[in-house]
């Protein structure tokens, strides 16, 4: 036996591993060059669009019941999440969505996703969601009675106003832990199952935390320091973001919000493991090969009540959470034409 070939084979494994690192930081830097080269490409003029009224009022009363008639509502209290899920269930039938529930078990407890239909029952669709429950046992105002809120809102314009192509909108259990990131959160049993179906969805928008602005300066932070030289340290925006690849997708999101109100909306994209990126329903539809954007207010970013109990109705801003809605109404629009 030779006995340097132990050597020369730990010399070989170290170059291959350094010609990896070295293809993978050349990868990476292309990747990042093109969503530079995405950020700093001005939006284009968005498309005319006159949404719906989106009264503030109820915004605050859905936030209001939410996170104090049905407290708590974590995976512990599966009683309370089945109150909650009538409660939507009812809203989004009287709005003039085709409801059906989607129960499934999870360690011999029953829960379920709701799920509303508008416009023709056409083969492709769009999907928008938002989760019910909570992380612990707190009000979770922002995070996330505010999503589902702002769904309610929009079943309502939609109902209004039925878009050219099917729409569903779906409100979900289990986003929060100890199921995220797992096969039972809600989204995803919902994903998996029309990706199963081979159901064609044009895209999936999740409403995640959307009620918390600030104009306090230094307000806003970022996953990463070097964000803050192209982004505002003001929190009183809301922010379409997206991984790398959905570059489109966010961006005619992101535009089309633009002209549904005064709102200033930010967009993003970046790798999936950058903090936040996927911290939220439309991962699941990513793992199932959908197109998915995120719209938020930033979460723990900018809201310090982020799962404390003090993340009660009263902290939010339900004028610019209308607005919001209203952008979301103008995006389902876009994404709907022919």
């Amino acid at each position: 036996m030779d006995v340097s070939s132990p050597e020369r084979a730990a010399r070989m494994g170290r170059r291959r591993w350094l010609r990896w690192a070295v293809g993978a930081g050349v990868a990476a830097l292309l990747l990042l060059a093109g969503a530079v080269g995405w950020w700093l490409r001005p939006l284009p003029a968005p498309p005319s669009c006159e949404p719906g009224p989106v009264d503030p009022e109820r915004l605050k009363a859905h936030v209001r019941a939410l996170s104090e008639t049905f407290h708590p509502r974590d995976f512990r209290h599966p009683e309370n999440l089945e109150r909650v899920a009538a409660y939507i269930s009812e809203h989004l039938a009287r709005a003039g969505g085709r409801v059906e529930s989607q129960p499934y078990r999870v360690g011999g407890t029953r829960y379920r996703n709701v799920i509303a239909h508008f416009g023709p029952e056409t083969a492709e669709r769009v999907v928008i969601g938002a989760h019910y429950d909570t992380a612990g046992p707190f009000p979770g105002a922002d995070d996330n009675a505010s999503g589902v809120a702002g769904l309610l809102e929009l079943a309502t314009l939609l109902g209004q106003q039925p878009p050219p192509m099917r729409v569903e909108l779906v409100a979900f259990t289990l986003e929060e832990p100890p199921y995220f990131r797992s096969e039972h959160m809600g989204s995803r049993v919902h994903a998996k199952s029309l990706r199963e179906a081979g159901v064609k969805v044009r895209a999936m928008l999740s409403l995640e935390t959307i009620g918390f602005f600030t104009d306090a300066p230094e307000s806003q932070h970022y996953p990463l320091d070097a964000l803050r030289w192209r982004y505002p340290t003001t929190g009183h925006f809301i922010a379409v973001a997206g991984r790398l690849g959905d570059e489109g997708l966010v961006r005619q999101v992101a535009t089309a919000m633009r002209g549904g109100s005064t709102l200033p909306v930010e967009f993003l994209n970046a790798p999936a493991d950058i903090e936040g990126i996927d911290f939220s329903d439309h991962a699941s539809y990513w793992a199932e090969g959908y197109r998915a954007a995120l719209v938020t207010d930033t979460a723990f970013f900018r809201n310090p009540r982020y799962h404390e109990a003090t993340d009660t109705w009263d902290t939010l801003d339900y004028g610019r959470m209308a607005q919001v809605v209203q952008g979301v109404q103008c995006a389902a629009r876009e994404l709907t034409r022919p």
